[in-house]
């Protein structure tokens, strides 16, 4: 596939990417200007990574969730806070896989799937 074939297919990538982590943002009523402005930097950050590695479009929901969520930690605090675990201390889902497709929030805690990148919104809080 030449680079004129890649470019729709790394954009639909990113947008998708950027759709998914918003989505989860919305859902935990934090998709303020400032949050949403760390995942157009993220976003930014991740096309120069896939236009080196196109093969690695299909990470990029998981990767964009990830760098979102190590923004939001140095900034505000842990994101997204696990619904499941109703008792302790509050601590964030995690993204798994770490680099692979189909990425789903998960609580490493309890060892439980909570939701795929985009669907958090779906969960009871």
């Amino acid at each position: 596939m030449d680079d004129a074939e890649h470019k729709p297919r790394l954009e639909q990538a990113l947008h998708t990417a950027r759709a998914l982590v918003l989505a989860d943002l919305v859902a935990g009523d934090v998709a303020e200007a400032d949050v949403v402005s760390l995942v157009e930097d993220a976003v930014v950050h991740r096309r120069w990574w896939v236009e080196q590695w196109p093969e690695g479009a299909e990470y990029l929901a998981g990767l964009v969730a990830q760098d979102v969520q190590d923004a939001l930690l140095e900034r505000y605090g842990r994101w997204p806070l696990c619904p499941v675990c109703g008792s302790g201390d509050p601590h964030a889902l995690e993204v798994e896989p770490e680099l692979g497709p189909d990425p789903h929030w998960v609580c490493a805690k309890a060892a439980v799937v909570v939701a795929a990148v985009g669907s958090l919104g779906a969960v009871p809080r």
